[in-house]
C-alpha cells in the first residue's frame, strides 16, 4: 500500500494529538502499550516453553539416550551379542551398556534413595552431560577396584557429604543366613561431585565403574540395559523395529518418548495453552485500537468531509486510517519485541531480583526439575507472533477505515 505525499501527510497528522484529542491520543497509547505487552509476553513465554523441552530433552537424552534394550528381569546375560546388533542397524550412533539399580545410600547417620548406575570408564570419561559438569573432583578417579563414586550435588548436599568422604551403599541383595537375606553394605570414597542441572538426576545418581556395580549387586558378568542414541530422536521407534524383532525373547526395548511421556506430554499441552491464552491480549489491544480509530473518525468528521469536497478520493481516505492502525500496532510489534528480547536477556537476573525482594524461592529446582529458567528463541515463532499482532491490527483498521471513507461530505457541511 503506497501513500502519495497528502495521504502520507494526513496520516502523520492524525497520529499526532490535536486540540481538545488529548483523549484518543491516550487510548492510541494505551493500544501501543497493550500490543507491545502481549507480543512480549508471547515472545517470552514461547522462547521459556522451548527452553525448557530442549534443557530437558538434552539432559535427559544426554544421561539415558534416545532408548534402552533392557533386559527381562533387569538382567542382560548375553550382553555383549546384543550390543553388537545394537551397533550394527542403522541409524544407530552409539550404544553403551550400563547397569541400574535403585539402592539406599548411608553418611554419617543421613540415609538417602539413590540410583546407582554402572557404566564402562571410558563412557564416564566421554559423556559430555557427565564430563562437562564436574563441580568438585575428577570423573578420572573412578577406576576398576579403585572403590571411588561419583554423585549428583543435590545428593551431595542431602547427605552432606563431599569429595573425599565415604558413602555406605547397601544392597537388599547380600548374604543368606538362617535368620534370612543380610544386606549387603560397601563404603565408596566420594571421588567426584557432578551438577547436570535436572534436580531428580542430581538428587539420586551415584555413577561407578561397570566392574564395581557388578561386584556390589553380585550380577558377575552380566548387565541390566544397554543405552542407545539414534540418528534422529523423532524416529527412533522406526529406527529400532529391527532391533526389536531380533532382540524379542531377550529384550524389551524403550524409546525417549515412553520414558518420559508424562513431561514431554504436560509441556506441550502447557506450550499450546499459554500461547492461545497470551494471544487474548493482543486480542483486547487490537479492539483498543480499534476503539481509538473510531473515536479519532467521529473527531475528524468535519475535516474529512472538507477534505472529500477537495477533490480526496474514498480510496486515499480508506489507506489514510488504515496505515494509522497498522503503525500504532507496528511501533506496540517492535516494541514488544525488543522488551521480550531484553527480558529474555536479563531473565535470570529478574527472576532473582523478585525473589530477592519477596523472599520467596520462585524457582524450586525440586519443583521445575531445572536449576535455572532456560529460554530457546525460535524465530518461526517470532516471525509467527509478529504476523499475528499486524494482523490483527491491519483488521482492527478495517471499519474506522470504511467508515471514514464512506463519510458522506454533503451531510456533514449541511449545516456548517
Amino acid at each position: 500500500m503506497i501513500l502519495t505525499r497528502y495521504e502520507r501527510m494526513v496520516a502523520k497528522r492524525y497520529l499526532l494529538p490535536g486540540k481538545g484529542e488529548g483523549f484518543i491520543f491516550l487510548v492510541a497509547g494505551i493500544s501501543l502499550f497493550a500490543v507491545m505487552l502481549g507480543v512480549a509476553a508471547l515472545i517470552i513465554v514461547m522462547s521459556v516453553m522451548n527452553g525448557f523441552r530442549a534443557e530437558l530433552f538434552d539432559k535427559v537424552i544426554g544421561l539415558n539416550g534416545h532408548a534402552v534394550v533392557q533386559g527381562y528381569g533387569g538382567r542382560l546375560p548375553d550382553w555383549r551379542d546384543v550390543l553388537q546388533q545394537t551397533r550394527n542397524t542403522p541409524g544407530v550412533t552409539s550404544a553403551t551398556p550400563l547397569i541400574e539399580q535403585p539402592l539406599m545410600a548411608s553418611y554419617e547417620g543421613r540415609v538417602e534413595g539413590v540410583l546407582v548406575r554402572g557404566m564402562q570408564r571410558g563412557d564416564i570419561l566421554n559423556n559430555p552431560t557427565l564430563n562437562g559438569n564436574v563441580r568438585d573432583g575428577s570423573l578420572q578417579a573412578l577406576k576398576p577396584a579403585a572403590g571411588k563414586i561419583a554423585i549428583g550435588s543435590q545428593l551431595a548436599r542431602s547427605l552432606g557429604a563431599s569429595v573425599g568422604g565415604s558413602i555406605s551403599l547397601i544392597s537388599p541383595q547380600g548374604r543368606t543366613t538362617p535368620f534370612g537375606t543380610v544386606p549387603r553394605i560397601v563404603s565408596y570414597e566420594v571421588g567426584a561431585i557432578f551438577e547436570v542441572g535436572v534436580f531428580e538426576y542430581d538428587k539420586v545418581y551415584v555413577l561407578m565403574p561397570m566392574e564395581d556395580a557388578q561386584t556390589l549387586l553380585m550380577m558377575g558378568d552380566e548387565i541390566g540395559m544397554i543405552e542407545v542414541k539414534t540418528a534422529d530422536a523423532d524416529n527412533v521407534g522406526p529406527i529400532l523395529t529391527p532391533l526389536a524383532a531380533a532382540v524379542a525373547g531377550q529384550a524389551v526395548i524403550t524409546d525417549w518418548r515412553s520414558m518420559n511421556s508424562a513431561i514431554f506430554e504436560a509441556l506441550s499441552v502447557e506450550r499450546v495453552a499459554m500461547f492461545v491464552i497470551l494471544s487474548l491480549i493482543i486480542l483486547v489491544a487490537v479492539f483498543n485500537i480499534l476503539s481509538s480509530l473510531i473515536m479519532l473518525v467521529r473527531a475528524k468528521t468535519r475535516d474529512i468531509a472538507i477534505l472529500r469536497t477537495m477533490g480526496a478520493s474514498r480510496r486515499s481516505l480508506l489507506k489514510i486510517f488504515v496505515t494509522v492502525g497498522v503503525i500504532i500496532g507496528g511501533l506496540g510489534t517492535v516494541s514488544g519485541l525488543i522488551l521480550g528480547m531484553i527480558a529474555l536477556y536479563f531473565r535470570q537476573p529478574v527472576v532473582n531480583f523478585v525473589q530477592y525482594i519477596t523472599g520467596q524461592n520462585l524457582w524450586d529446582p525440586s519443583v521445575r526439575l531445572l536449576t535455572q529458567l532456560p529460554s530457546k528463541t525460535d524465530p518461526v515463532e517470532v516471525i509467527a507472533v509478529t504476523a499475528m499482532a499486524l494482523g490483527f491490527s491491519f483488521l482492527a483498521t478495517l471499519y474506522p477505515a470504511f467508515k471514514a471513507a464512506s463519510t458522506d461530505p454533503v451531510q456533514v457541511l449541511r449545516y456548517e
